[in-house]
């Protein structure tokens, strides 16, 4: 099956690259999503449906989504996504920064946080956006680090999930091939593709990380508040068959 997605190459020979690259000055060639092609819409705040949040913890200011990181909650989509592939921009604005994007999140899951109205985040496949001073941070406070990586790892919450190699030392977290983002005060570009209980993570232009066997593979999608202010933007979305 032939899939719609649109892709421009674009590197440091082209003179053009991702607002924030830490490659800015490579000659690697990346791959842009062309997320203006037909089936693409975006995600305003007219989307997105409140959770488990306070009411100050997400504000949107010109066309930016801004997120207080307190308390640990979400916020969702109204609308469910099947098979689709979305782009978002994100921005930790201090160190150690934690967050995320739900896939395929059940409204059973979402009820029961709304039932508790206690802080909380639902099942589904986290795609993780992680600050590299969290690794920092864990040093100081004399935990392992080696779970968890800091440039676009994918693991599955209370979900069935395969991870892709490389893993986590316990096999549930697929951890990036490449480290590609850029720390605190930076803009990273992901794209996320999810098709038939599979999900991949482009970060800033290269494929990182992903796996399969999700199941159901339907659901909402999420963003997550935890702990630390973070600011999303540029939030596109097409569904495919």
């Amino acid at each position: 099956m032939k899939l719609p997605i649109t892709i421009l190459l674009a590197g440091f020979a082209l003179g053009c690259m991702f607002p924030g690259s830490a490659d800015a000055q490579s000659s690697a060639v990346r791959a842009f999503i062309d997320d203006e092609a037909p089936g693409w819409e975006s995600l305003t705040e007219n989307d997105f449906a409140p959770v488990n949040s306070d009411e100050n913890t997400w504000s949107w200011k010109d066309g930016v989504l801004h997120c207080t990181g307190l308390p640990i909650s979400v916020i969702a989509t109204k609308e469910q996504f099947v098979n689709f592939e979305a782009v978002i921009e994100w921005m930790h604005e201090k160190p150690a920064g934690n967050s995320g994007m739900f896939a395929w999140v059940s409204p059973e899951a979402l009820a029961e946080l709304r039932a508790e109205g206690k802080p909380g985040l639902p099942d589904g496949v986290e795609v993780q956006m992680l600050d590299h001073g969290y690794t920092d941070k864990m040093k100081a406070l004399g935990k392992s680090t080696d779970w968890f990586g800091t440039n676009g790892d994918l693991f599955g919450v209370r979900k069935p999930f395969k991870p892709f190699p490389p893993t986590s030392p316990n096999g549930s977290r697929s951890f990036p091939r490449k480290h590609l983002c850029n720390g605190h005060g930076e803009w990273n570009h992901y794209y996320i593709r999810a098709i038939n209980g599979e999900v991949r993570l482009w970060v800033n232009g290269e494929e990182v990380s992903g796996g399969n066997g999700v199941t159901p593979a339907n659901g909402h999608l999420c963003l997550e508040s935890e702990g630390s202010p973070i600011q999303f933007r540029k939030l596109r979305v097409r569904r495919l068959p």
